[in-house]
């Protein structure tokens, strides 16, 4: 985040948060900051990029065979999830086998889309010089082409981060995500197009690179996206098929209870994806900021949005592998390339670097930041003069480097 210091500051969390304190600033008149605000200056803001930086060269040094295998491992976890529970809706006509076939290949997508699929088309094994997984070569199973995804994602996502009119990612073009996004009437349908774009996430995402609302908008023409239109239809032809008409089909007469089973497990992984990635995003505290803000950033002034725009979620190991480990979002943003079974060990330094800058470090169970993301997306539905603004901590940042008195 880069914020003029004369100008209004962005906001942060307080709830849940060890330790913050304001920096040691004060203004011109020599009064001391307000104790619920953090100020940092030019040179602080470079030596928290400093501080990552080390830390994420640190990290990339140690890489090497254990991140590997553990690449590995997920992987075959996930064929043996997928191939379970394809084998058991063979025995469809039997309840608790239909429930358990289900369940396996729920896993099993959700294993290939998050830990596998997302992490691997990030680059974050690309080092390993391997054919299959790597950020190039890599498909996953789900119907937005990989290429795709790593423009609207990748590029756009991680390079503007929560910036408002740059970042697609805030409301996914259809949600209102942001008080500074311009309220009307359309917006009152907030929760329920979220529970839409929950419940057919895989497709939301599809669209997502196609701009939908901007094409029924008149702003983009067909020569503009009839490239994207046939990546779109070859690639969610074949899922298409593959899901609801070849493995039902070769179960013969149980094909209806696979066909179903199969959309069961899309739609189990269209809801738990969709969870983690806005508990991430859109909890109560996370900022979002404007292209003038953002202007000319430096490294640590990148590194500083990041930190502000997202937010983690506690839970178990299984639940961090189950994520993607996105429940560690602030560390993913952080280092995007950094194999993600790496965030849960850094997140500790994160958090005390956090702490020695008067940062606030966003986290929370799964049910307090699916709530908080919740309530957002329906005070969100409101124009602003109708709901109020979070009091949270506030933190203000010296944009420009000071010049030197003569």
């Amino acid at each position: 985040m880069t914020i003029d210091i004369e100008k209004a500051a962005r906001k942060a969390p307080t709830e849940n948060l060890p330790a913050l304190r304001a920096a040691e600033k004060t203004s011109d008149n020599n009064t001391p900051a307000d104790p619920n605000t953090v100020v940092l200056s030019y040179e602080q803001v470079e030596a928290l990029g400093r501080d990552l930086d080390e830390l994420r060269s640190r990290i990339v040094a140690d890489l090497g065979q254990k991140d590997r295998d553990y690449l590995y491992s997920v992987i075959r976890a996930q064929r043996g999830f997928e191939i379970g529970g394809r084998a058991l809706m063979y025995l469809g006509f039997f309840p608790p086998a239909w429930v358990a076939a289900v369940g396996a290949l729920s896993v099993s997508k959700i294993l290939d889309n998050m830990e596998i699929g997302h992490n691997v088309m990030h680059g974050q094994y690309d080092w390993m010089r391997e054919d299959t997984y790597n950020s190039r070569e890599f498909e996953w199973d789900t119907v937005c082409p990989a290429d795709q995804w790593k423009h609207s994602h990748n590029y756009l996502h991680h390079t503007f981060t929560n910036i408002i009119g740059e970042d697609r990612d805030i409301g996914y073009g259809i949600l209102r995500m942001a008080r500074d996004q311009k309220w009307n009437p359309y917006y009152l349908g907030n929760l329920g197009y979220a529970t839409a774009l929950m419940l057919l996430f895989e497709w939301g995402v599809m669209l997502h690179d196609l701009e939908a609302e901007n094409v029924i908008q008149g702003k983009r023409k067909w020569s503009d996206i009839k490239g994207l239109v046939k990546g779109m239809w070859r690639k969610a032809g074949r899922q298409v098929l593959k899901d609801y008409v070849v493995f039902p089909a070769l179960t013969g007469p149980l094909f209806v209870p696979t066909l179903v089973g199969n959309a069961a497990a899309n739609l189990v992984r269209n809801v738990w994806t969709y969870s983690i990635i806005f508990c991430g995003h859109f909890p109560t505290g996370a900022q979002t900021f404007t292209s003038e803000e953002c202007q000319n950033e430096t490294r640590g002034q990148w590194y500083l949005r990041q930190m502000l725009g997202s937010a983690n979620i506690t839970g178990s190991p299984l639940f961090h592998i189950m994520s993607g480990n996105l429940s560690h979002q602030i560390e993913h943003h952080l280092f995007p390339d950094i194999p993600a079974s790496r965030y849960p060990s850094m997140s500790a330094e994160v958090q005390e670097i956090c702490e020695r800058y008067g940062l606030p470090y966003n986290t929370g169970s799964l049910s307090h930041q699916l709530a908080s993301t919740w309530k957002k997306i329906a005070k969100l539905s409101l124009p602003n003069w109708m709901t109020r603004d979070d009091d949270d901590l506030t933190v203000i940042v010296e944009r420009e480097k000071p010049v030197s008195a003569a």
